[in-house]
């Protein structure tokens, strides 16, 4: 099932970097076209998805509602020290707060082929305002390239202020930018600032697939209007549909293939119904009738829910898979993998496990880049990372 084509691939993320968020104190990870990041219960896995939601939540105008739901940002900043000594590392001396060298912020960034980007949040200063509690925006930067220099930066946002570079000088392209918006909510055009519309775009096609409903009263295991849906829904309501668009302008092969390969016998049929509503129908071998949704079993449901999002006919710039694992069978996962491989051909892939199985069979791809994530001192790293192993980054602030 899996094919390797000779079509050019497209942007991709080569660094992602996050600071002070949760239990990651400082990280920087290089990335592949299919990333998996696994490591035991609190390593921080979630805590590094949940870094990258909020990177995509800054194209999306909701970066500081994202924090407030977590609780503000002071409850989201790294709980350590600012720097974990060595003498702290080897027990000679007790883990304690050190001199501060620089402002606290949270600071997340990716860096990419042709552009790179980054966001430092604050705290604000104390005022008699009722949102005194929301984290400010205080530097947001884009440069050309994978690394940052001086030369290279492209936007800038300095607090209230956004420029941009114009020749060997700098247009001011906003004066007055409200401290809870991302520059990519205020400025963005072909004519002045063409990058800042391109990564917006890029960033707003990251798609999340972490709250697949399958319970018996999710919307999916009832018929559901059909139009056609080249995008599953983030909870997958909409799964007839986009099981129907796969046939129709997607590759129905692949589709009948992933079937087949979790399900030997069984095949997919989708039965249009009055009012323009769309019904699964799942034959398997030996049964005298179709199965409904309602029917299936959460595993079943759950995989088919995975089929239609991996083999989408409009694929995104990145897909991220938090846990796919969850309700399936392990004798699914390596069908799984397979299907996740194939996706990696079309886009960028992050996926989220620690299912052995699951874990084993996408090493057996050449691409798979495997981050095994630790816990030392309450600080997530990464297994075997030292410091010269690292990609290069530098925060611009």
């Amino acid at each position: 099932m899996p094919f390797r084509g000779h079509r050019e691939r497209p942007f991709m993320l080569k660094t992602l970097a996050v600071a002070n968020y949760r239990s990651i104190n400082k990280l920087v990870i290089p990335l592949g076209r299919l990333n998996l990041i696994t490591g035991p219960n609190g390593s921080g896995k979630s805590n590094l998805y949940r870094a990258l939601r909020l990177l995509a939540e800054t194209a999306q105008g909701g970066v500081v509602n994202a924090l407030a739901r977590e609780g503000g940002l002071d409850s989201t900043f790294w709980a350590g020290p600012e720097h974990i000594s060595r003498r702290m590392r080897n027990g000679e001396v007790p883990i304690e707060a050190t001199v501060r060298q620089g402002v606290k912020r949270l600071r997340l960034g990716f860096a990419g082929e042709d552009f790179s980007y980054c966001i430092a949040l604050g705290l604000p200063e104390k005022t008699l305002s009722c949102f005194s509690l929301d984290p400010e925006i205080k530097k947001e930067c884009i440069w050309s390239g994978p690394f940052y220099r001086p030369a290279s930066l492209l936007v800038d946002r300095d607090g209230p202020m956004i420029r941009a570079r114009e020749g060997r000088g700098w247009e001011v392209l906003a004066r007055h930018t409200p401290n809870f918006d991302s520059l990519f909510d205020q400025v963005g055009s072909f004519r002045t600032s063409p990058e800042v519309m391109q990564l917006r775009e890029f960033i707003r096609r990251w798609r999340f697939y972490d709250h697949f409903r399958s319970d018996a009263d999710a919307p999916v295991r009832q018929p559901q209007l059909g139009t056609r849906t080249p995008v599953l829904h983030h909870d997958g309501r909409d799964l007839a549909a986009a099981l129907q668009t796969i046939r129709e302008i997607g590759d129905p092969e692949a589709l009948q293939t992933a079937i087949s390969d979790a399900f030997p016998g069984a095949r997919l049929s989708i039965a249009p119904l009055q009012g323009g509503r769309f019904a699964i129908e799942f034959y398997q071998e030996g049964l005298l009738r179709p199965l409904s949704a309602a029917e299936l079993s959460d595993g079943t449901l759950r995989y088919l829910l995975l089929v239609a999002a991996l083999l989408t006919p409009r694929p995104p710039s990145l897909m991220v898979l938090n846990e796919p694992e969850t309700s399936l069978h392990p004798d699914l996962l390596p069908a799984l993998a397979r299907l996740i491989i194939r996706a990696s051909e079309q886009c960028q892939v992050w996926v989220v496990s620690h299912a052995r199985r699951l874990i084993s069979a996408l090493q057996q791809d050449e691409e798979c880049n495997c981050i095994v994530l630790e816990k030392t001192l309450g600080q997530t790293g990464i297994v075997g990372q030292r410091m010269l192993d690292e990609p290069a980054w530098y925060w611009p602030d």
